[in-house]
């Protein structure tokens, strides 16, 4: 079923156009969820899937933060425009839900929200992750259960071209008479000799180049990532892609005569014109959580009042994504009112992202061998205001967020994060040796000790990692924090305290002093990736225009990590049943394995598994340290005693559901199978 976009217009819109934000929608897909379903109070929920219309005055001062707007076409009536692609899922009686809206935010184009809280799968066609129809996609339904309404819109611009259901924003390229040029860096690491590579990330969409002759083309490599760049011949390498022993040009790609050779860094700086201006994707997130909770709309069966609160909520990319819109003052509407009154962070570390920039790569993130030197783990990380020592800067995430706009927020790490994201950045002061003070009325700082970026399926296997990956489940933590999260903006009852690792009780430590015991086989990490003093330019933090291409790197900042028990798991933060009641080691580093990267760096996002012996015989005769199961425990019975025992407490405490307890055995009990029987 298909609704006219302007007759959606006058029923949705509660405001003047000019100040709209969305205008209109294409609504492609209006059916119920599996053929009426009810879920609890809520009752049957509905799907619609299709494109919403923006407009934005590019003079309004909530607009004015969007980098290069002034340079953006414009309509009749002197607005932006731009569009997006949506999913919602909502009660069909919408005054049965709660009153909130999750504006999930995509990762790269991927939506998460039922496959991480739902327990869902997504396992077939990407049409099907897009358009969830089935049981399976539904997962238990926990979302639903709890009345909320569900919508992503798509924000960023450079999404996969192989992801072509993807969540994605598309947004016009700048327009004026003459070109903006700019630089464009892209650097990677290929894992097997080729002759060309895409200038993009990964398999995202880059910036053509404009003038492939132009003086500025440089070409270097490096074999670390403090290493000293070597320049490239130029007439080794073009702009081009071998296509049946041929050299093609093509200004999206480069070429290297004598191949890229695995684990060395290349990187590529080149000139491109007219960027797509790539912050309303930010304005899309602000203005669509505006509408869901101001406005109404009798196609979309929203009842004025039906949504009273918004919480926006991303995981990894997302997570930064929507630390950049706090931080940038995308929290203000057109009409100066707060968007979201929540924000979960997820797994972001103390991180933003290109998410507002001149010839920003959305794209681009930072890991200890992936990505290197971009606006990612830049100042300033503490929700608070911190002075740099060493340059004299000062700046917080938070404190200059005016009251009005301050939502509560969440930053939700991993173990992963200390390694591989700085995340110890968000709690301690830039000379890493005292703990940062909090903003409690606010914000929550947690961390899920012994867990990897995502958990991994269990059995775990093997992936970029020397060991196999962790399978420690925190999705039970984010459940509960998601309900707490809602009590806290509803009612306005905190939730349960800050958790994580502490310079001042030694849970948090530089990663040499991590007593990590002396395993057979296993090799300890002996660095971090690191945040950089990094300069990219007078018109940087004012105007959002790199102009240097690399940018001038400074001494990085004091990274900690979190400190170890004699089994080598982490003693800080929020610890799982599992953790608390251990069948192995969990750990949020792994090191690459050859095939990925150098064996003596910790491997992008994934965490290591390291099941304890079953017999005191066993793990004597492998010379393990660690005591083994049968010293532990009597029986099955014994040890999913001890869990259900930890996991009361953890209820009591709020971080976890009573109503989750069985599955939180069960899920225990399937590890038990596998590592003690």
């Amino acid at each position: 079923m298909k609704f006219d976009a302007r007759t959606l217009l006058l029923a949705w819109l509660t405001v003047p156009v000019a100040n709209a934000g969305i205008v209109g929608a294409d609504v492609d897909i209006h059916e119920d969820v599996l053929g009426g379903k009810s879920w609890g109070l809520a009752g049957p929920y509905e799907k619609l899937i299709g494109t919403l219309y923006f407009e934005v005055d590019p003079d309004n001062p909530a607009n004015r933060i969007i980098v290069d707007i002034e340079h953006a076409p414009v309509n009749a009536d002197g607005n932006v425009e731009f569009s997006s692609n949506f999913v919602l899922l909502k009660p069909k009686q919408a005054e049965r839900g709660n009153g909130t809206v999750i504006v999930g935010v995509a990762n790269r184009g991927t939506r998460r929200m039922l496959t991480f809280f739902n327990h869902g799968s997504d396992e077939h066609e990407e049409w099907d992750a897009v358009n969830p129809t089935t049981a399976e996609n539904f997962g238990d339904g926990f979302l639903m259960q709890q009345g909320y309404t569900l919508l992503w819109v798509g924000w960023q611009f450079d999404v996969p071209l192989s992801r072509p259901y993807g969540s994605r924003v598309f947004v016009p390229r700048v327009e004026q008479d003459e070109p903006i040029e700019g630089l464009v860096r892209s650097d990677f690491v290929v894992r097997e000799p080729v002759f060309d590579r895409t200038l993009a990330d990964r398999n995202h969409v880059p910036y053509p180049v404009s003038d492939p002759d132009a003086p500025e083309s440089v070409m270097t490599v490096r074999d670390t990532v403090e290493g000293e760049r070597q320049t490239i011949p130029r007439d080794q390498w073009d702009f081009a892609r071998l296509e049946n022993g041929e050299v093609v040009p093509d200004m999206t790609r480069v070429y290297l005569s004598t191949g890229f050779e695995p684990h060395r860094i290349y990187e590529v700086v080149y000139k491109a014109q007219n960027p797509e201006v790539i912050g309303l994707g930010l304005a899309a997130l602000r203005d669509a959580a505006s509408l869901v909770k101001y406005g109404s709309s009798e196609e979309l069966n929203l009842p004025e009042g039906a949504i009273d609160h918004a919480i926006g909520y991303g995981m990894s990319q997302p997570g930064r994504t929507l630390r950049t819109l706090v931080y940038m003052g995308f929290n203000e509407d057109e009409q100066s009112r707060k968007a979201f009154d929540g924000i979960i962070a997820q797994i972001g570390g103390a991180a933003r992202g290109s998410f507002n920039l001149r010839f920003g790569q959305a794209s681009r993130d930072a890991h200890p061998f992936l990505n290197f030197f971009y606006p990612t783990d830049i100042f300033p990380y503490a929700d608070v205001e911190l002075t740099d020592p060493l340059t004299g800067e000062s700046g917080g995430m938070l404190s200059h967020v005016p009251e009005e706009f301050m939502p509560k927020v969440y930053n939700v790490n991993t173990s992963y994060e200390y390694w591989g994201r700085v995340a110890s950045l968000l709690t301690t002061t830039l000379d890493g040796k005292e703990d940062a003070p909090m903003m409690e009325e606010h914000a929550r700082v947690y961390h899920f000790a012994g867990s990897q970026h995502l958990p991994s399926e269990f059995p775990p296997a093997q992936s970029n990692g020397q060991n196999v990956n962790n399978p420690n489940d925190f999705s039970w933590f984010m459940r509960a924090l998601l309900v707490r999260m809602q009590e806290w903006i509803v009612d306005g009852t905190p939730p349960p305290p800050n958790s994580f690792p502490l310079i001042a009780d030694g849970t948090l430590v530089e990663p040499l002093d991590v007593d990590f015991p002396d395993l057979p086989g296993i090799n300890f990490p002996t660095r971090t990736h690191k945040a950089y003093r990094v300069d990219y330019g007078p018109q940087f933090a004012s105007d959002g225009i790199i102009g240097k291409e690399p940018p001038e790197v400074g001494p990085a900042f004091p990274i900690l990590v979190p400190q170890v028990d004699a089994d080598g798991n982490e003693l800080g933060g929020l610890r799982t049943p599992g953790l608390l009641v251990p069948l192995a080691t969990y750990t949020g580093w792994n090191l690459y394995n050859a095939e990925y990267g150098p064996t003596d760096t910790v491997s992008h996002m994934s965490g290591s598994f390291l099941p304890f012996h079953r017999t005191q015989a066993e793990r004597e005769a492998a010379g393990d340290p660690r005591l083994s199961i049968e010293e532990r425990y009597a029986n099955r019975d014994h040890y999913l005693g001890l869990v259900a025992a930890e996991a009361l407490k953890l209820i009591d405490q709020g971080y976890l559901l009573d109503e989750d307890l069985p599955e939180i055995l069960a899920q225990a009990g399937m590890i038990w199978d596998a590592v003690a029987e």
